[in-house]
């Protein structure tokens, strides 16, 4: 989720105006909500100190705000906050371990985050029980969902998944 997504969403959650968050941050009361809706919208980008004044005005991280970065841990964690607003991820523990469970009470895109685990862990499964390889595991992840014949939009295989299935299949052959 973008940056101007986050601002939104943090700003409906806080219940105020465009108008009224701009003036907080200190743009002009007459264009504050011209100036929110270009960041929001994406048409612009905010710097560094304006991301800090409107996650001050938030009440939130500025790590809440920005577009996380997956390399950290925490911009891990607010990608997994993020996934949790959006998508009703939830953490909790079963048998001592901790899980990522998915609340499908927060809607439709809820259930279409079930259904996208479920088809990973399809395959998980496969290469678990040796059905598949190591290697046609990862060329399903690297590949999605180009590979992926469990879902709405891969009606018809791709040549290039064809063409991989047919090499798949005779160097099974030759391996026998």
């Amino acid at each position: 989720m973008a940056i101007g997504e986050r601002i939104h969403f943090f700003r409906l959650l806080r219940g105020i105006t465009q108008k009224y968050l701009g003036t907080i941050v200190g743009f002009p009361e007459r264009s504050a909500d011209v100036r929110l809706a270009q960041y929001e919208t994406g048409t612009r980008k905010p710097k560094a100190e304006l991301t800090a004044a409107l996650a001050q005005a938030l009440d939130v991280s500025p790590h809440a705000l920005d577009v996380p970065d997956i390399d950290s841990y925490v911009g891990l964690m607010h990608t997994l906050f993020t996934l949790e607003d959006l998508y009703g991820l939830t953490v909790s523990e079963a048998d001592e371990e901790i899980c990522l469970k998915v609340d499908t009470s927060k809607g439709k895109e809820a259930h279409e985050l079930l259904k996208l685990l479920y088809t990973w862990k399809e395959q998980a499964d496969k290469l678990s029980s040796g059905e598949i390889s190591k290697d046609d595991y990862d060329i399903w992840r690297y590949h999605y969902p180009e590979f992926d014949t469990t879902q709405i939009w891969a009606k018809v295989p791709s040549q290039e998944l064809n063409d991989t299935l047919i090499k798949a299949f005779k160097n099974q052959l030759i391996d026998k």
